[in-house]
């Protein structure tokens, strides 16, 4: 379940040769109301976005604390 408090994390996914790649587009967060507030830092080319809860990995969670 997604609350206020929930970091969100924007992607634009496109196909490539070998699969699919996932660009980093932005951040969201989620309203009291329950809507999305979107900050993009790209546009996606095909005007789909898709939004997953953040998770940090190891060496990125290293470098932010």
């Amino acid at each position: 379940m997604t609350t206020p408090a929930t970091r969100l994390t924007v992607f634009s996914i496109r196909e490539g040769r070998n699969g699919s790649i996932w660009v980093r587009a932005g951040r969201a967060t989620m309203n009291a109301d329950g809507s999305l507030s979107l900050e993009l830092d790209v546009l996606p080319l095909d005007g789909k976005l898709h939004v997953r809860e953040t998770t940090e990995r190891p060496a990125e969670r290293a470098l932010t604390h």
